[in-house]
């Protein structure tokens, strides 16, 4: 039987360390670049819209939101139409304002009133 030599166990154990380090070294460059990817303001901005189009309580509100800023726009446009009057541009803005409030809110009672029946 060989006799074990304290020398080549110290060699052995500093050749495993060394591949362990070098291991480590690997993940850690993985991590890193994956951390730099993930910060990147394109990459949070993908993100936070696939948050927001994952959430159905968002996509409610915004739909609502939509719904009503058209209908305000809308309304505007119908009663108003393109007038060059300062006065009656400043109403238009506020009673298409004043309709998109109303309007949101009432898509969101309606909501809220068939998640309720449904």
């Amino acid at each position: 039987m060989k006799k074990i030599n304290q020398t080549e166990i110290l060699k052995e154990t500093i050749l495993l360390m060394k591949m362990k380090q070098a291991d480590e070294l690997v993940q850690l460059k993985d991590h890193y670049h994956y951390t730099v990817e993930s910060l990147k303001p394109l990459n949070l901005i993908k993100n936070a819209f696939g948050i927001i189009a994952t959430s159905p309580e968002i996509k409610g509100n915004i739909l609502s939101n939509v719904v009503g800023m058209t209908t305000g726009y809308i309304t505007k446009k119908v009663l108003l139409g393109s007038t060059h009057n300062p006065i009656k541009r400043i109403l238009g803005t506020v009673l298409q304002f004043v309709i998109t409030n109303i309007v949101t809110k009432q898509s969101e009672k309606v909501k809220d009133n068939d998640l309720q029946n449904g």
